[in-house]
This record gives C-alpha cells, sequence and structure tokens, in this order.
C-alpha cells in the first residue's frame, strides 16, 4: 500500500474502504485464489466491499479469500478498538456504529476480534471486562431526524 499512498493510515485498512485494500494484498499476495464468481461480482460492482463481505460471510460456500480479508479487517478492528478503549479506560464500555460494523456483525461476533481486543499484556483482563456493543440503528439520522423534530417551528411563531 506504501506504492500507493503517500501514507497509510488505519483507515486504509480497518474501515470499508480497508476491505478492497486487504482483498487485494491478499489476492496479490497468492494467499488463496480468487473463484470466478467473486471476481465477476467485484468487477461489477461500483464498490467491491459488500461483495467482498458477502462471499465472506456465506455460510454454507465462503469464499477462503473473502473470509481470510474479514479475518484480518475484524483483528485490526478489534487491536485498534481495544488500544482505544484502553487508552480512555473506557470501562463502561466501547461501541462500535457505522455501516461496517453492522455488516461484517458476524464476523465481529468471532473470537479473532475478542482476542484482538483483548491482547493488551498485562491490561487483558481489564479488557475482557470491558462490555463491546454494535448499534445497529442508524443513530445518527435518528438525533438529525430527533434534533430537527425538537427544534421545528412553524413559520407563524416567528412573526
Amino acid at each position: 500500500m506504501l506504492k500507493r499512498f503517500d501514507h497509510v493510515s488505519c483507515e486504509h485498512v480497518c474501515s470499508g474502504i480497508g476491505i478492497p485494500h486487504i482483498y487485494e494484498y491478499l489476492r496479490s499476495s497468492g494467499y488463496a485464489l480468487e473463484t470466478p464468481q467473486v471476481a465477476e461480482a467485484i468487477t461489477a460492482a461500483r464498490d467491491p466491499s459488500p461483495a467482498i463481505i458477502k462471499f465472506g460471510l456465506d455460510p454454507d460456500h465462503p469464499s477462503l479469500l473473502c473470509a481470510a480479508t474479514l479475518d484480518i479487517l475484524t483483528s485490526i478492528l478489534g487491536d485498534e478498538g481495544g488500544n482505544l478503549a484502553l487508552k480512555v479506560l473506557a470501562t463502561g464500555g466501547v461501541y462500535l456504529a457505522g455501516g461496517i460494523a453492522t455488516h461484517v456483525l458476524p464476523a465481529l461476533e468471532s473470537q479473532r476480534f475478542m482476542q484482538a481486543f483483548t491482547r493488551k499484556g498485562r491490561f487483558s483482563e481489564l479488557m475482557a471486562r470491558m462490555p463491546i456493543h454494535v448499534i445497529v440503528t442508524r443513530a445518527a439520522l435518528a438525533g438529525a431526524a430527533g434534533y430537527g423534530l425538537e427544534n421545528f417551528t412553524h413559520e407563524s411563531d416567528h412573526r
């Protein structure tokens, strides 16, 4: 990725835009073969992330390449989430929100995520006690709507 970007941030591998980056790395490194079905879906998509997620979470015939992509994504997300939680001592809990969290929820429920989140040396026991929640509602949209309703005034109120 350093060949493509001046700076590789956590977001380049730990977000929705990171999914294709991880997938491309694994594919080009020869980790696993890309199936024709996955290749076709990715090529046809404007955003390849949903296709990678779909084939990675397929309960019957998951793509090894897509599943590994999600495994790496959730591991990085767990590690980074754990680092942040430890920095701010989030003993009240950690809340994951946004599209990626809801779309990869089955992967977040894996041991890999929790191992990465809690693997903090002498603080591992503390990390294991921190509750983790995934916000599955459109919290930002609901908040904006609530704000709008609370602050809505009729034009006649301004006369």
